[in-house]
């Protein structure tokens, strides 16, 4: 009798509990039913807290260190996981559920939570950048170059400006005209820098409409110029002697840069994402380099009928045909604290989070997985993920944390005409000296 009564004693018949901490109020309800669903299943109590972003990891220190209530997993970006798994806050996760693999995850997400050859963290979510482009303004494009060519109106018969002037059309056979444009359009979509170039000679674009224009201020949509030859910290950004910053291809990557203010003058004081994407919401614009929230806002605005072409995405073009492009990504983890007494519970909570609730992520955050098996093919994200699956990731270095702002300013100065050699080697010797120490 005295051991059945003992038995209901609050602390006896306690379930276990975990805490599990993130900072964004989009994820609450996506969370808050993965934990109810999750305790359930596994006969837990899974407790989510919201915190703030700012002084975020600092305050996972100070709960580990002196409450009761510290956070047993929680959400950080990878770029803060050497300061963690340092502080003894992330430990290598234990995959008991076997989903740290090429098979959930492309590379660049499992480097991107990687720390001195460990796996730190569950890949959760991530951002990076692709090509939006206007349907419409590509088809007529294929239109009109397909009339030119049927009409012999090649480029070298072009002396007297026939681009300029209006084609007439009238006599050509109409099926071979629509042949002609469809092989046209099926070339339009950019795989090179020079192919953009190349569109922008040959398309007499409408008043009021540019080429491309993109937010030149910001190194998340700058990045993929540089990106595959530019190197801090290697593959998972962890590695001091993997820098190389200043390189010849570098410096023909970001040559071809500052020759675009040419093409595409852009005040970069001024330009603003937001900017960008509303001109391109008005048709203002025939290209443009978004993030994923693009997809669900150029869907509604399309479904509301505010917006009155078609519209797609492609990965970003190459920097030319030889050198390649590489965009910059941002990957969301779900780390296991090294000072939680429920590691194992920790665990299998984030691998629940990252993989079995993968499917529901964007519709309920807007957030895209980076679990391959999420969303099915077709979608738009799909582009984002392959753009993902090379991406390069920002370092995690706890010296090199300024490099995202230094090379913000590196590409303003560039894009203002300064020199390239010198302001490459100065970032480099700058970068060099902080990893040093010296």
């Amino acid at each position: 009798e005295a051991q059945e009564d003992n038995s209901r004693l609050p602390w006896v018949s306690k379930k276990d509990s975990i805490y599990f901490w993130y900072t964004d109020d989009s994820m609450t309800n996506f969370i808050n039913s993965a934990a109810v669903a999750f305790g359930e299943r596994e006969d837990v109590h899974v407790i989510p807290v919201l915190k703030e972003g700012s002084e975020y990891l600092e305050a996972v220190n100070e709960a580990s260190l002196h409450s009761e209530q510290m956070p047993d997993v929680y959400m950080i970006n990878h770029d803060s996981l050497e300061k963690a798994y340092l502080a003894g806050l992330a430990v290598a996760v234990d995959d008991v559920e076997q989903i740290c693999d090429q098979e959930h995850f492309p590379a660049s997400a499992l480097s991107a939570v990687s720390y001195k050859g460990r796996t730190a963290a569950y890949p959760f979510f991530f951002e990076t950048s692709v090509l939006v482009y206007n349907e419409n303004y590509l088809a007529e494009w294929a239109a009109q170059n397909a009339a030119r060519e049927l009409l012999g109106l090649g480029e070298e018969d072009e002396e007297g400006g026939s681009a300029d002037e209006p084609l007439d059309e009238s006599q050509l056979d109409p099926a071979l005209l629509a042949a002609k444009t469809e092989e046209y359009f099926q070339k339009a979509v950019p795989g090179t820098v020079d192919d953009i170039l190349i569109f922008a000679d040959s398309y007499d674009v409408p008043e009021g409409v540019d080429i491309m224009k993109w937010d030149v201020s910001d190194i998340f949509y700058n990045y993929w110029i540089v990106g595959n030859y530019m190197v801090v910290g290697g593959e998972a950004g962890d590695n001091e002697a993997q820098i190389y910053i200043n390189n010849p291809e570098t410096l023909q990557c970001l040559e071809v840069y500052k020759a675009l203010n040419q093409f595409f003058y852009i005040e970069s004081d001024t330009v603003t994402y937001e900017s960008v994407i509303q001109d391109f919401m008005d048709g203002k614009l025939v290209f443009t380099i978004a993030t994923s929230n693009v997809v669900e806002r150029l869907a509604q605005a399309r479904a509301e009928g505010s917006l009155a072409f078609d519209y797609g995405f492609a990965p970003m073009p190459e920097v030319s045909g030889t050198l390649k492009s590489r965009s910059m990504s941002v990957t969301t983890a779900v780390a296991v604290n090294g000072y939680s007494s429920q590691k194992e519970l920790a665990n299998r909570f984030a691998a629940y989070l990252v993989d079995e609730c993968a499917d529901t992520l964007y519709e309920k955050t807007g957030k895209v997985s980076a679990n391959w098996n999420a969303d099915q093919a077709g979608s738009p994200l799909q582009i984002f993920r392959q753009e993902y699956a090379k991406s390069v990731s920002l370092p995690k270095m706890m010296e090199t944390g300024n490099y995202w702002l230094l090379l913000e300013k590196l590409f303003a100065r560039v894009w203002n005409g300064e020199d390239v050699t010198a302001l490459t080697q100065e970032l480099s010797d700058q970068i060099a000296s902080q990893v040093s120490g010296r």
